[in-house]
């Protein structure tokens, strides 16, 4: 039974996530891992005001890579107090009873993952544009997008909640499965404190573009890999017969666009979802006042419409379902190769 613990802690908390979601008065890690990288920042960020004791930081030499090094230092330091904070807990469950342990590893996992609340806050801009309140629909989609939302039409609220539904996918649901499959929760904390960074300093702008050079690289690099299977796992069930989506077109736009983006990762469920509904995705955005110029992800056949939203979620779901078959799995067969080279139990 030792071999299923942590596919089951998985299971557990992938199934607490559907049901409850993340409740907005427990606290939660994610928010304590957002304030320690804004702690951090505010100390060893000098281009924070572009300036340093008065005095503009220059672009050119040393300076550049001081920037550069206090935003490595900021990833070690969020990296590593995470890593050693999540082992210690389980760890401390463990010395307690295993029971214990099993269960704060569900919780673990249960934080780490993020499918209800992604459905819930699409679904109310959806609410919104369908009630006709666009000023509503424009706040809603503001708590989940990085974009400026103020002059958006109808339209443009649309796709930008089908757009983070897509991302999401990967970010918030299948990467946390993947690393929580292959290293149990305290790797899926690790990925989240990572993303978590990546969010808040991961920006190409005069503040962030060099401190958060490498909280942006490691946040490619451990995307990579789940960023194409969350694609791929979309696809898949788009060809369910359930979901009646165009499995083919996902495909084919998946094959065709999935490197329109700056980012090596962004594009992947994008392109999968852009191709489903039949729709074109991305294109210029505003960020921080300022028009960023973005290639077009699929084919205009048709506007994006609030009952794309809904979709989306529907997408969403399915590729959690599907991909939690192999993480559970994977998980399972690492630990059973894991107790039997070293004949540890984790009944002890």
């Amino acid at each position: 039974m030792e071999v299923f613990f942590f596919p089951g802690a998985l299971l557990c908390g992938f199934g607490m996530d559907l049901l409850l979601g993340d409740p907005e008065r427990m606290p939660h890690p994610v928010r304590w891992i957002g304030a320690l990288i804004a702690a951090g920042e505010k100390r060893l960020n000098s281009n924070r005001k572009g300036e340093r004791d008065g005095v503009p930081v220059s672009r050119e030499g040393e300076s550049v890579r001081r920037v550069r090094g206090n935003g490595t230092m900021l990833v070690v330091l969020v990296v590593g107090t995470v890593l050693v904070v999540s082992a210690a807990v389980v760890c401390l469950g463990f010395l307690v009873h295993p029971a214990a342990a099993f269960v704060l590893c569900s919780v673990m996992c249960w934080l780490c993952l993020s499918a209800r609340c992604l459905a819930g806050e699409a679904m109310k801009v959806e609410g919104f544009l369908s009630r006709g309140d666009l000023e509503g629909a424009r706040r809603a989609v503001s708590m989940i997008v990085g974009r400026d939302t103020e002059a958006l039409d109808e339209e443009g609220v649309a796709k930008a909640a089908v757009e983070t539904v897509a991302e999401s996918t990967a970010d918030g649901v299948v990467a946390p499965m993947f690393y929580m499959a292959i290293g149990g929760p305290v790797l899926g904390m690790v990925y989240k404190a990572v993303n978590t960074l990546d969010s808040m300093i991961g920006y190409k702008n005069e503040r962030y573009l060099e401190f958060g050079r490498a909280a942006a690289r490691l946040d490619d690099v451990l995307g990579f890999v789940p960023s194409r299977l969350a694609a791929l796992f979309m696809i898949a069930v788009c060809y369910l017969p359930w979901l009646s989506q165009d499995g083919q077109g996902a495909l084919w736009i998946w094959r065709r666009d999935r490197r329109n983006h700056a980012s090596p990762n962004s594009a992947q469920c994008e392109a999968a979802l852009a191709g489903a509904l039949g729709v074109a995705l991305a294109g210029d955005a505003s960020y921080f006042g300022e028009v960023v110029r973005k290639p077009i992800i699929g084919d205009a056949g048709r506007p994006v419409t609030p009952k794309d939203i809904k979709t989306a979620t529907r997408v969403m779901y399915g590729t959690s379902f599907l991909f939690l078959i192999p993480a559970f799995f994977i998980s399972a067969g690492l630990s059973a190769l894991i107790l039997n080279v070293t004949g540890l139990t984790l009944w002890i």
